[in-house]
């Protein structure tokens, strides 16, 4: 049996592990390991996994995720969310579909400081779908519009989905998180025009709410400026060279916690909260990136990279359509396994023959991004539909419904970013000539 064969048998081990309940790392751990050990030897696979293990815990590089998770927890715990909910609140409120806006704009805002969309989509699960509830909105619009409003943790900055495939792919974060701010902002103005005419057409689908005065307006801005400047002092940072990702998740960190503290916005209790999850969040991710270097380095050596790249160039077909077939791949492997270990499970095998096509890898990031993005909120592991069924007791059914008028939005900007690819390619391109 030669190696090519060893490794397609592999992977449909490592599905079939999956299905058991074993957790991914494991999974990949154990079929990388067994795998490598078939085709080299026992010793040279021990060997591998330990210094695969070590070598993620001990990287300087990867020390970027807790700080930037633990950011994002701090800002969770501390009601931040809810500060920037009701400033946008007070602008957009007393329009049909003003809790609807706000929620948008809160969530965008609150992206600045949290790269997850679990805990995004679970912050406004609390926090939105409440005000709703009191001002007669439809539960299909509010509960869709809360699942997929923290799909924006894939794609805008700082996210650590773009960490980990800027790393994966040797590409500069910072000019992955310039690269999302466009489709980012892009798909919420959808979203926006979006319930803006749904409202329109089904009046009582999103009532008006209270008209605040421009004193209270004014008087909630402090608290997103803030938010905004950590953001672009991160942002600019690591543009002008200043500092690392590592460097700006430290500093984001300690200007998130001189915000909270300075605001007495956080407690001993919630701050241990918040260290305890971003801990558990980042050795999940850490273990998840170890299992993938350690089936990463069995995938090398049965040479299904190099193969799949050699096959893909010789297709007599449109290199366009051959992407196509790439991200139909990462929207269907992300639709059985977390879309997060997908991207760092495929992305080794896909990227070598990407390379070879001349593809303006940052662009393809972002495309990728948008995928998941898609892939989060349709079954069969739709984890923001999962969380906010469980959290506001809602039937699956009626969330995935309300979701599907957004989800067109991220379907449409995705084919104009996939015609237009500039779109995502220009500001870092002007900013950081990349």
């Amino acid at each position: 049996m030669n190696e090519v064969m060893v490794g397609c048998i592999a992977l449909l081990v490592l599905l079939a592990l999956f299905f058991t309940g074993l957790e991914l790392p494991f999974c990949m751990i154990l079929v990388g390991f067994s795998g490598f050990a078939y085709l080299v030897d026992f010793t040279a696979a021990s060997h591998m996994v330990a210094s695969d293990i070590y070598e993620t815990f001990a990287s300087y590089a990867y020390t970027v995720f807790p700080l930037f998770i633990f950011m994002g927890q701090v800002a969770f715990v501390s009601g931040i969310a809810g500060k920037l909910y009701d400033s946008a609140y007070k602008f957009f409120g007393h329009i049909p579909g003003g809790l609807a806006l706000a929620t948008v704009g809160g969530a965008t805002a609150f992206k600045a400081l949290c790269g997850s969309a679990v805990a995004t989509a679970a912050t406004f699960s609390n926090l939105a779908i409440p005000q709703m509830n009191r001002y007669g909105y439809s539960r299909t619009l509010g509960t869709g519009l809360v699942a997929i409003v923290g799909t924006l943790g894939c794609l805008m900055p700082p996210t650590i989905f773009l960490i980990i495939y800027g790393l994966i792919t040797e590409q500069s974060i910072g000019a992955l998180f310039l690269a999302g701010i466009f489709p980012g902002l892009g798909i919420a103005l959808l979203w926006i025009l979006t319930i803006f005419v749904w409202a329109k057409i089904v009046p009582n689908l999103a009532p008006a709410g209270e008209r605040s005065t421009w004193k209270e307006r004014f008087a909630s801005l402090p608290q997103v400026a803030v938010v905004i400047g950590v953001f672009l002092l991160m942002i600019i940072g690591l543009l002008k060279g200043f500092f690392t990702p590592t460097e700006a998740g430290g500093i984001g960190v300690a200007a998130v916690l001189a915000m909270v503290i300075i605001g007495r916005q956080l407690t001993f209790k919630s701050y241990v909260t918040a260290l305890g999850e971003g801990l558990r969040t980042a050795c999940m991710l850490l273990m998840l990136i170890a299992g993938s270097a350690v089936l990463g380095h069995f995938i090398t050596v049965t040479n299904i990279p190099m193969y799949i790249s050699e096959w893909v160039m010789s297709l007599p077909i449109h290199k366009n359509l051959i992407l196509v077939i790439i991200f139909f791949v990462y929207l269907v492997g992300g639709s059985f396994i977390d879309d997060l270990a997908f991207m760092i499970l495929a992305t080794p095998i896909f990227y070598p023959a990407i390379q070879k096509m001349g593809v303006d890898p940052i662009w393809f990031g972002i495309m990728i991004a948008i995928t998941v993005m898609i892939g989060i909120v349709i079954p069969p592991v739709a984890s923001n539909v999962f969380v906010v069924h469980k959290l506001t007791n809602t039937p699956m059914s009626q969330v995935y419904k309300g979701v599907v008028p957004f989800l067109a939005g991220i379907v449409v900007f995705g084919a104009i970013l996939f015609v237009f690819p500039q779109i995502a390619t220009w500001l870092p391109q002007y900013l950081m000539g990349k």
